[in-house]
């Protein structure tokens, strides 16, 4: 029998690394959520990549760091170049680029439209050609893919915790705010206290299927791939 401490006993965690890829959408309705916790209750909240191209990635498929430009992945590796100025401007890529995306239906997936999108940060768009031109970027994005995936990871949103503790989710469309969202923060860091407490899901209703098909109309119309998704193991 395990011993399971009380909630009281164990502090919430200060900080958090999100992993996340731009391409995806409820990545992006989560890291609004995490937003809020960080204004809210002081988390530091550390911006991580994944690439679903590669966990996707079909038998005798290219690796996204093969082809000159593969769309998720090349908009991590203008944000990996970012964050060596510092680490605010990969958050502001990450909200500006996903929500050309995943809000106005634009396509930051494509060079020029990053380029612009650069332009409107008040950044050189001549960024979008640096990250691309170093090498070193694909290492900084494979790198964090990688910690996941040793940890059995298969998607993203991903939280991980400084003990390791590696979480899916929580998966969102509509994040909460203010005290709603520490609430929920709350929440997600007691499952921490039951480590093979391994999976809690809402099944979906029609409702809820529509209410998604509708807030993910821009991403639909705007993606130029095939959206892959795997069973959970």
């Amino acid at each position: 029998m395990t011993d399971i401490r009380s909630a009281e006993s164990v502090p919430l965690p200060t900080a958090v690394d999100f992993h996340f890829d731009i391409m995806c959408p409820y990545a992006f309705a989560t890291s609004w959520w995490i937003r809020e916790v960080r204004d809210h209750a002081g988390v530091d909240v550390r911006w991580k990549f994944f690439s679903l191209e590669e966990i996707n990635r079909g038998e005798g498929k290219k690796h996204p760091w093969e082809r000159p430009w593969s769309y998720g992945w090349s908009m991590m590796r203008i944000g990996a170049r970012l964050r060596r100025d510092d680490p605010a401007l990969l958050d502001a890529w990450y909200a500006k680029a996903g929500t050309a995306l995943h809000v106005e239906g634009r396509k930051p997936h494509e060079p020029a439209v990053a380029r612009a999108l650069l332009a409107e940060l008040d950044l050189d768009p001549g960024l979008v050609d640096e990250a691309i031109d170093d090498p070193t970027t694909h290492d900084e994005v494979r790198a964090e893919h990688d910690t996941v995936v040793a940890a059995g990871g298969w998607g993203v949103p991903v939280l991980r915790f400084d003990d390791g503790q590696t979480f899916f989710g929580p998966v969102l469309v509509d994040h909460p705010a203010g005290a709603a969202a520490v609430r929920l923060w709350e929440l997600v860091c007691g499952w921490r206290e039951f480590p093979h407490v391994w999976e809690l899901q809402r099944p979906k209703s029609r409702a809820d299927i529509t209410l998604i098909a509708e807030r993910f109309r821009p991403y639909l119309e705007a993606r130029d791939w095939i959206t892959i998704q795997k069973e959970t193991p």
